[in-house]
């Protein structure tokens, strides 16, 4: 193929994807509505995988703090091989079925929390471990693959199955499989928030103000909600560390 069939070839294949996560959404709805529960009575999520889908779930959880302001620790991510094979495969990690609940046990995994298996395939040997032996411990579980009735569906509470089919390059599941799952993830992540009232409208107003970039965004929300102007508005937030408060205490004056 030339590079324009190998693009468009890989652009069609890749509209399927928002089709197949639409069928699964009654599965993510109720997956939403249990980690909301939970994290609502002091709960946390958790997220276990190898390869793309234990580094799409880290990605996941590492943005929920910076975004909505969460304390680190409350959405976790975890990736057979340790921290080390976020950048670098380490071979094997994904088949030792025992690794993953040794991971869980170090953050003190509960009954009041929730465990997300992430694995296209459905039979990664160190998701499935990690979420038999989680159900058994009182832990509510899911799971997000690609594969229909795979053996990781059969092990959890909550399974969401987004069928993608064939990729491109066979087997290489960081393409539509990746894609599917991080479209699942962003919409878990995203809904959880909203629900937890971590958003405001649609605006992110308990974001962390790390960089230049969001204090002009925190100060343009307060504009926005209070109607006032920028030198008003960066007076607030400066006072205040946070765009929530400093709507309030204008608010609540």
């Amino acid at each position: 193929m030339s590079v324009q069939d190998l693009l468009q070839n890989i652009n069609r294949e890749d509209k399927s994807v928002p089709l197949a996560v639409e069928k699964a959404l009654p599965q993510i709805e109720a997956l939403v509505n249990v980690i909301v529960e939970k994290m609502n009575q002091g709960g946390r999520l958790f997220y276990i995988g190898a390869g793309t889908s234990g580094r799409l779930g880290i990605l996941d959880a590492s943005e929920i703090p910076p975004t909505y302001g969460m304390p680190h620790g409350k959405v976790v991510g975890l990736i057979a091989g340790g921290d080390g094979a976020i950048r670098k495969a380490v071979e094997y990690a994904e088949d030792n079925a025992q690794q993953a609940w040794k991971d869980l046990e170090e953050h003190l995994i509960n009954r009041n929390d929730v465990l997300v298996g992430i694995a296209a395939s459905g039979r990664t040997p160190y998701v499935i471990g990690g979420v038999k032996e989680a159900k058994a411990n009182g832990v509510v579980t899911a799971c997000i693959t690609c594969n229909n009735g795979s053996e990781l569906s059969k092990h959890v509470d909550y399974p969401i199955e987004v069928v993608v089919g064939p990729e491109f390059v066979t087997g290489s599941t960081r393409m539509k499989a990746g894609t599917a799952q991080k479209l699942v993830l962003n919409m878990i992540s995203t809904a959880v928030m909203i629900k937890l009232g971590r958003v405001k409208g649609n605006k992110m107003v308990d974001m962390m103000l790390t960089n230049d970039k969001l204090v002009d965004r925190g100060v343009r929300m307060i504009m926005d909600e209070l109607k006032t102007d920028q030198a008003t508005a960066e007076k607030l937030l400066k006072e205040h560390g946070a765009v929530r408060k400093a709507i309030e205490s204008q608010k609540h004056a």
